[in-house]
Formats: C-alpha cells, structure tokens, sequence
C-alpha cells in the first residue's frame, strides 16, 4: 500500500452520531463540561486500543479578561490626556499596549495572565507506533468550545464581502492586534501631543474592552465545527493507526483546552518539547475542518505573522493532489490554531482547517455552530488526509 493510501472513513452517520454526543453538554474551558469532554475522548481512544491519560495544568484560561483589562488601561489613559496628564496617559497606554502584545500566543510570555485567577484545564494525551521510534508525529485537536460575542457575528463578514475586503485579502484581519495597537495609539498621542489621536485609541480601547466583556458574559457554543470536527479526526485516525500501525513513527494524537488562545498548548510544549527533538518531530494541526472548503493556512500570528516552514506546506500540498482533495488556497490567519506554538518553536509543522466562500470558518463562534450545520465531507477529507500524510511520514522517515 502506497504511503498516501489511507483506510476507508467512516461513514457519514457515525460521524453525526459521534458529534451528536460530544455536543450534547457544554464544554466550557477549564470546567467541568471540558473534563468530561476529555474524558469522552479518553474513553473513545480506549475502545480503539489506545492507552490514553490525561495530562492537567492550572491555567488562566480565558483571553477575555487579560485583553479586557489592558483595554481599560488603554481607555483609563485616553481620559488621563484628555485631563491633561500627558505623562500618566503615556504611561499607562504604553504598560497596556506592551501587556496586550505580550498575551498573544508565540510572540510574548503572559506574564499579565499568569497572575490572574487560574482554573484546571484537562488534555487528552494518547501514543501509538514503536514506542522506541526515532521520529514523533504529534496531530492535535481541541475539545473545548468557545465563546460567542458580536465580534462574531455572522453578518460582518457578509458586510466585508460586499465591501469588496474579502475577495482582495487572503489575510485575515489583524483584529486582536486592536488590544496593543489602540492604547498604543493612546501613548503616542500623549507623546507627540494628539489629542485626537489619543482620544481615537481611547475609543477603540473602550469599544474592544466592551468586545471582551460581552464574550465573558455569554454562555459557549455547542462547537460542532470548532472543534468537534478535530476530536472526530482523532477518533478516526485511532481506528485506522489500530487496523495498520505505523514502522517507524510515534504518533502522538493530542487533544488541548485550546480556546484561551492555545494555553493548553503551551502547557504541554512545556512538559513535552525538551522531549520532542526539532528535527525529528513533526505537528500538525487539526483544527475547524467542518466548513465546506478544506485549507493548509499558509501562516499564523496574531501579532507578528510566520509562515509555515516550505517543506510541511509541500507535504500537505501534494498529499492532499494526490488524494483528489481541493484546497482553498494561500489563506494566512492572524488569530491562532495550536501549530502556532510549535510554529514560533522552530518545529516543521502545519495547521489544517476549513473555511467558507467567505474565507470564514463556518458558524465560527457562534450559537449555529452545530452537528447539523457541519460539512461532513471535509471531515472525511479532512481524515483521509490526516492520515495519508502520517503515512507518507512513516514511509519517509522508515527509509532514512
């Protein structure tokens, strides 16, 4: 069997029924219902013939609060120069702006969340193939569900589309970014002596603190598509890395608490990175793949944008040609998947995702974002190349 011959995937309804389920309870990050989401994939590796555990940190666990509360230091610094306290103003909107970029996943060391109120978080952490072997292919999801706020909501990218933005741009819109750059915007007014440029960062600062608090007010969303679509990938590669285990890699299926912009990631960088030798390892991403079309995002980073290392793309790229899988091309996002952590880390690595005519993640964050409305098959296509590029790895890696 060639490296890119890949086990049948299930059918249609046993994905629904396995995303009926996991839907069936919130799972709120660092709560309960993300513990027994974990749990419900613990199980569900179980029954495929792994050994599963699960690996726990205690974490801040949310993004909201951070970047809200460097959003009213940029507001509160915006009034200071308004009152005519330039260097108090300038102050504070350059200590928000430098916390806000410094929260960002890959770029800075959070330090502002690590000394806010921390919670549990629970991941799924299972390995299959020699257990001996020198290369290691880590393919990682995400169990929790997030948020919704009007951020979100699903009009504005309609809006931008008929704006012509969409359509021009392969480049999603920097719009965490707004946390550092607006009372920024604050810090240079007061320097420079703008008033309205001050007053403008003000404003912004407000309307994104605002933003935060309305998504720490709401209730999660079911997650179907982000990520139950994942989970499902990791579910199905079980099976098939079961029937046809691999030669030479270690896999790794990794599931985080993902939704406080890859803190559970992190975490395990943390613990499993000095294990995991540059050169022998390999991260792929699987991330929202339930839209109707499949993409290989070219690079990640809310702050400072990276693209994914030229070798990785290629290998997505020509798996996925060789299996008759579409991809929507040349999207960059400047949010962040999981393989931004390995990414800014120097691993050869790569993000799987989907998107909509729009460029969007369908039903992204949002209270549709259920079973019903997810494209099952991008997630089979999503499965079967998962696993093709798992095996070409095994077949590369076992000739070398």
């Amino acid at each position: 069997m060639s490296a890119t011959a890949s086990s049948p995937p299930p059918v249609a309804e046993h994905f629904r029924e396995l995303l009926d389920d996991l839907c069936s309870f919130e799972r709120e990050t660092a709560a309960d219902g993300e513990r027994r989401a974990a749990q419900w994939l613990a199980t569900a590796l179980s029954e495929r013939g792994l050994e599963p555990r699960l690996e726990e940190d205690r974490l801040h666990s949310t993004y909201w609060w951070p970047l809200g509360i460097t959003s009213a230091m940029g507001a509160l610094a915006g009034v200071a120069v308004r009152r005519g306290r330039r260097g108090l103003g300038a102050a504070l909107g350059l200590a928000a702006a430098a916390a806000a970029a410094d929260d960002f996943p890959g770029d800075g060391r959070r330090t502002l969340r690590s000394v806010l109120p921390q919670r549990d978080i629970t991941q799924v952490v299972a390995e299959t193939g020699p257990a001996d072997a020198e290369y290691t292919v880590v393919v990682s999801a995400h169990h929790d569900a997030a948020h919704p706020g009007l951020i979100f909501h699903p009009a504005i990218p309609e809006l931008a589309d008929r704006a012509g933005l969409i359509e021009k741009n392969d480049t999603s819109p920097p719009l965490i970014a707004i946390a550092a750059a607006a009372p920024l915007a604050v810090a240079l007014g007061a320097l420079v002596g703008s008033r309205h440029l001050a007053s403008a960062g003000a404003i912004a600062s407000g309307g994104f603190g605002a933003a935060m608090a309305d998504i720490g007010s709401r209730r999660v969303v079911p997650g179907a598509n982000d990520n139950g679509t994942g989970v499902l990938v990791l579910v199905a590669l079980a099976e098939a890395l079961a029937e046809r285990p691999t030669e030479s890699v270690r896999v790794m299926l990794l599931s985080t608490s993902e939704e406080a912009t890859c803190e559970g990631m992190e975490a395990f960088a943390r613990r499993h990175f000095p294990e995991l030798p540059r050169e022998r390892t390999f991260f792929l991403s699987v991330d929202t793949v339930g839209s109707p079309h499949l993409c290989v995002l070219r690079g990640e980073g809310m702050l400072r944008l990276k693209d994914y290392p030229a070798e990785s793309l290629a290998l997505l790229d020509d798996t996925a040609e060789e299996l008759g899988i579409d991809l929507m091309p040349n999207l960059r996002l400047r949010n962040a998947t999981d393989a931004v952590i390995p990414l800014f880390a120097g691993y050869q690595c790569a993000s799987l995702a989907s998107c909509t005519d729009l460029k969007q993640p369908s039903n992204y964050h949002w209270p549709t974002d259920v079973p019903e409305n997810v494209d099952f098959g991008s997630v089979a296509d999503a499965i079967r190349l998962t696993e093709a590029v798992v095996r070409r790895l095994d077949e590369r890696w076992l000739t070398e």
